[in-house]
């Protein structure tokens, strides 16, 4: 699996995607300019090694065509972006991971 639809469900509060019948999300709060990630969700029934990463990196491109920044409170996340350095510049000044 190489590339993730994802859908921005703005009533929800949360990027959606959809595979194989299962609904993986990632909930956020927006506030000034910044997305919060707040939680990931993966049902077990998804079990592609790769998802959660391209999963993380769908949202964060989407996040980052809008021109903001992004906040990571979900460990997953922080521990993604911890590994991943070129989007530490999605970070808002003053916030390391």
């Amino acid at each position: 699996m190489n590339t993730v639809t994802i859908k921005d469900n703005a009533f929800l509060r949360q990027f959606e995607a959809v595979v194989d019948g299962h609904l993986a999300k990632i909930e956020y709060s927006s506030q000034e300019r910044k997305v919060f990630l707040t939680k990931l969700v993966v049902p077990e029934e998804i079990t592609q090694e790769e998802f959660k990463e391209n999963f993380i990196k769908a949202v964060l491109h989407q996040i980052q065509e809008q021109n903001l920044r992004v906040v990571p409170t979900s460990p997953q996340i922080a521990g993604f972006l911890r590994k991943n350095r070129q989007y530490k510049e999605m970070l808002p000044v003053g916030i390391r991971i």
